[in-house]
């Protein structure tokens, strides 16, 4: 087959980006600076989840934000590795789903990672920054309202699929990031129980 499902790329190619992609999405960042501090292992603290938010439950603000600041970027550079390695925005989608699988189930740590949120809004920033400043602005909205990060990314990253629609009309990057709505949303299902449930933690409580 001389290209993959009318995308105008060549199976060797596909697999170059999408392993590029999972390689960048699968460091874990948080794991590893928390671990350069000297604090704690972050897996054995809080959720377990090795994102930012779990982070700032070690009450260390600023890791938090390098964390963040980490498992974004890793999606960004993806996006863009794909695009102008292979010159294509096809390209691009398939190293940032790379990116978003490796972030989900990093090979380095026994393919248990975080939920995604930092490295979803990483692909967005990659694929469209006003869509990215939309979901960074819901996401803060949500969060002031509630205290919830969980909520804040599950109400941002619903809205995303369709706002990306409006801004870029892109089917194949919408069609993207509807899939990796519904893969956040199922990582976040047992937050979703401990939000029904009225036992979700709060951003910035300790664990």
């Amino acid at each position: 087959m001389s290209d993959l499902m009318s995308w105008g790329l060549s199976w060797p190619a596909f697999f170059v980006v999408l392993v590029v992609g999972y390689l960048l999405g699968s460091i874990p960042f948080g794991v590893i600076l928390t671990k350069l501090s000297g604090g704690p292992d972050l897996r054995s603290i809080g959720s377990g989840n090795i994102g930012a938010t779990n982070v700032l439950r070690t009450g260390n603000k600023k890791l938090a934000a390098l964390t963040l600041m980490g498992d974004m970027l890793k999606g960004t550079v993806a996006v863009l590795f794909g695009f102008y390695a292979l010159g294509g925005s096809q390209a691009a989608l398939v190293a940032g789903f790379g990116a978003f699988l490796g972030h989900l189930f990093p090979v380095w740590i026994g393919f248990k990672g975080g939920k995604g949120v930092a490295t979803y809004l990483g692909l967005l920033i990659g694929l469209a920054w006003p869509v990215a400043l939309a979901f960074a602005a819901i996401w803060l909205a949500v969060a002031k309202l509630s205290k919830y990060s969980s909520l804040s990314a599950l109400t941002a990253s619903l809205a995303t699929p369709f706002m990306l629609w409006f801004a870029v009309g892109d089917r194949q990057a919408v069609l993207l990031m509807a899939a990796l709505t519904c893969l956040l949303w199922f990582m976040h299902r047992t937050n979703i129980a401990r939000l029904l449930s009225g036992s979700e933690g709060k951003i910035g409580q300790k664990g």
